[in-house]
């Protein structure tokens, strides 16, 4: 049996320790769009170091995002073929603001194994930590395809409502050419992201943008839009990936107010599909 849901929850979880620095958080802050315009006093905060705050997603790619998706599936009970692998959704939980650079303890673990009858899904959590106590929480759904069947606890099934009525507010992101170029300097090498030869091979007709930059780019939106520039409100922030976006399209990013939190929807513009639903960010 590929997957063996009872081992791989009880196999030894997985630590190191991770560090960043500012220039770490300003790079992956120019990979999700960030500085443009280039003086603009709010964009500086993302920029310039004497000014600078960390955006929340940052904690998807700190460390070098390790441990990453690869490295959390090398787990007993586990045998899958990468190929069959799609990342479904994020979510990420902040206990305190994340520091501009800092040495902490991440710890990854397998948090749940559903079967979904075609497909298994793997609950990937990372637990980071530092002197000072909890850093972040961050969850990957994993989907492996074929891998379900085996009469395993289907999880959970329920997804929200779509947002009712017209968004509160919408926003257009430019994806620049470039983006995903540069997001991958943050530590996803992945040439699906860089290579047209291999992105082909994939079903693609040309690379795609990380999943996660969509996830941060949105973020970054909604905390300037809706949070007034402030990064330290947000206390989660959690998606599910709906489609892929080429570099060089536009984000239409539509975002619905409630009590305590922001429910989102992103598409592109040029074809109309969607990027992310079922996104809810929770904020003070």
């Amino acid at each position: 049996m590929p997957i063996d849901a009872a081992q791989a929850l009880a196999a030894e979880p997985h630590t190191g320790e991770i560090t960043w620095d500012r220039k770490d958080v300003q790079l992956y802050h120019l990979g999700v769009g960030a500085g443009i315009p280039a003086t603009d006093p709010d964009e500086l905060r993302y920029t310039l170091e004497s000014r600078l705050h960390v955006l929340p997603s940052f904690a998807t790619v700190a460390g070098a995002g390790s441990p990453g998706v690869i490295s959390g599936l090398s787990v007993p009970g586990v045998e899958v073929d990468l190929a069959k692998v799609l990342h479904g959704g994020q979510a990420l939980t902040l206990h305190r603001p994340i520091p501009v650079a800092g040495t902490a303890t991440a710890t990854g673990r397998i948090a749940a194994v559903y079967d979904k009858g075609k497909a298994a899904v793997l609950v990937m959590r990372t637990e980071v930590a530092d002197a000072d106590g909890p850093l972040w929480t961050n969850d990957a759904q994993i989907f492996v395809r074929g891998e379900g069947g085996w009469g395993g606890e289907r999880g959970p099934s329920v997804r929200p409502d779509p947002p009712a009525g017209d968004p509160d507010r919408t926003v257009e992101r430019p994806v620049r050419e470039d983006q995903a170029l540069l997001y991958r300097l943050s530590g996803d090498w992945n040439p699906l992201h860089a290579d047209p030869d291999f992105a082909k091979l994939a079903g693609f007709d040309r690379p795609i943008l990380h999943g996660l930059c969509t996830y941060g780019m949105t973020l970054k939106a909604v905390v300037d839009t809706l949070l007034g520039g402030d990064v330290s409100r947000v206390r989660s922030y959690a998606t599910r990936f709906a489609g892929v976006v080429f570099p060089g399209e536009t984000l239409r990013i539509g975002m619905w107010r409630g009590e305590g939190r922001v429910r989102v929807a992103v598409g592109t513009v040029e074809r109309d599909a969607p990027v992310l639903t079922d996104t809810i960010l929770e904020h003070s």
